[in-house]
């Protein structure tokens, strides 16, 4: 019998193989690590579109860092997770003292790190252990000694703005035009770094251990504020007032860089939208300004749309629709609605109560409130279509927790030796989930615990929908509503 590390070298081989042979075939290169990306669309991007090409790089990357797992002492593994924070620490310094723009107009050659720090302020000393430190995992690079250039992972955080603009004007370092990708990565590494800090005094607190109230969350902590996440950046006290703001407009952008962590088109890849019939009401509950909507506004103009969100946020989003599609509101075809998905929903004739990205920012209690107000409101016909995470175990589960009869339930398991999730090769999923938790005091969840939710509340769990290719999360769950509430 072989090895493990046979068995994993095998399935590398017989991966190569395959990835090499799909781009073969449809022209395209792999990437190339000390290569900056060249902005959205970049060439060596084009092999995820290749199913075959995607899945066999999904399977390498698994593979190789399972083969690590075993083959690295375990005292060194176990300090790659214990020191994930200095490696936040050192991204952190260098993002915020906007390095990847100053390396860009650096060039290829790379910069001195002396010349770094005369622009940013920084210790030059000091800097090039973060940059050296970082460029050991791979992000940036030493050409030569202190000297610094971006690569391939590096350049996702560039803003694409001039360093000199930024460095006088911080506060405008992520206003359009810029990269929501780079505005996510600076709130994950402030407000969500700084609530992992408070991860354990928060679930060792008795009163807060086994609470779901959103106000009892690691970030409220790390705040010294008992409120939720929004009510911080919607706060008027003047000692926190001017910081809260700023971090409210670039969560907002941030939000917009979420869109390149899910496939292109998610939103209509979610359900059957073709068959729907014409004139049929979609309501997209807790809307936002209506991004999802533009999408199918676009592609199903037969398709009546109403975006629900909180006042301000429809204020917002009369903006966005007279600038993306004009005639979309004057002409009925999409409702802007003012609508607080606690109370009473106001719609009673829906064919579809779309929910995107709304359970995982709630726990449980909080979601059993949401989904009820939506049975109550719902006809016998229409369709719950939530998008959200499905967690995966990290185990193979022989009986699907009961769910084999549920279409689409069953999800792909990488193939043996590696585990059943793909391992770390699949772990954005997870790190959404602990997100939850810091930010919100919430979770995304097994399909499994959807099911249970569904339940309680009154839906009938109806099949799944996968995102093709997607390793990471928006799958599709689709509910109808039950005659009667199940007693669960």
């Amino acid at each position: 019998m072989s090895t493990p590390i046979r068995q994993l070298l095998e399935v590398i081989t017989k991966s190569v193989e395959a990835l090499e042979t799909a781009c073969q075939s449809s022209g395209v290169t792999l990437p190339d690590l000390n290569q900056p990306l060249a902005g959205p669309g970049d060439p060596s991007e084009r092999f995820r579109a290749i199913p075959q090409a995607a899945e066999a790089a999904r399977v390498i990357s698994a593979a190789a860092l399972q083969l690590e797992a075993i083959l690295t002492p375990p005292q060194v593994s176990l300090y790659h997770i214990v020191s994930g924070h200095f490696k936040s620490a050192a991204l952190q310094i260098c993002h915020e003292s906007n390095v990847t723009e100053i390396l860009r107009e650096g060039g290829a050659g790379g910069t001195d790190v002396k010349i770094i720090a005369e622009k940013n302020g920084q210790d030059p000393e000091k800097l090039a252990r973060f940059l050296r430190y970082l460029a050991t995992h791979h992000v940036y690079r030493e050409v030569k000694p202190n000297v610094f250039a971006n690569n391939r992972i590096s350049s996702m955080l560039d803003t694409g703005k001039p360093s000199k603009v930024i460095i006088a004007s911080p506060e405008e370092k992520h206003t359009s035009p810029g990269n929501p990708l780079a505005a996510l990565v600076s709130h994950h590494l402030d407000e969500t770094f700084k609530a992992s800090a408070r991860a354990w005094d928060t679930v060792k607190d008795p009163a807060q251990a086994r609470s779901g109230d959103p106000t009892a969350s690691p970030f409220a902590k790390a705040m010294g504020r008992p409120e939720t996440f929004w009510d911080y950046f919607a706060s008027k006290d003047e000692k926190i007032s001017k910081e809260a703001a700023f971090r409210g407009r670039r969560f907002d952008i941030a939000m917009q860089g979420i869109s390149s962590l899910q496939p292109p088109d998610a939103i209509l890849n979610a359900y059957e939208w073709k068959t729907l019939p014409a004139d049929s009401l979609v309501v997209d509950v807790g809307g936002g300004v209506g991004t999802s909507c533009l999408g199918l506004a676009r592609a199903f103009p037969s398709l009546k749309l109403v975006v629900q969100d909180l006042e301000g946020v429809i204020e917002q989003g009369k903006t966005v629709w007279k600038k993306e599609m004009p005639n979309a509101v004057p002409s009925g075809q999409v409702k802007l609605e003012v609508h607080d998905f606690f109370k009473p929903q106001p719609q009673t004739s829906a064919t579809m109560f779309l929910l995107k990205q709304i359970m995982h920012d709630w726990s449980d209690e909080y979601c059993v409130k949401i989904l009820t107000q939506l049975w109550e409101a719902a006809t016998p016909t229409t369709t719950l279509l939530i998008l959200d995470s499905i967690m995966p175990l990290a185990c193979r589960d022989p009986d699907s927790a009961g769910l084999d009869d549920i279409p689409g339930a069953k999800s792909d398991e990488a193939p043996a030796p590696l585990l059943a999730n793909y391992g770390g090769a699949n772990d954005m999923v997870y790190n959404a989930d602990f997100t939850m938790f810091l930010l919100f005091n919430s979770q995304e969840r097994t399909l499994e615990h959807i099911k249970r939710l569904l339940k309680r509340t009154g839906w009938e769990l109806r099949a799944a929908r996968r995102q093709p290719g997607d390793s990471t999360f928006l799958q599709s769950i689709e509910a109808t509503k039950m005659v009667a509430k199940a007693n669960v």
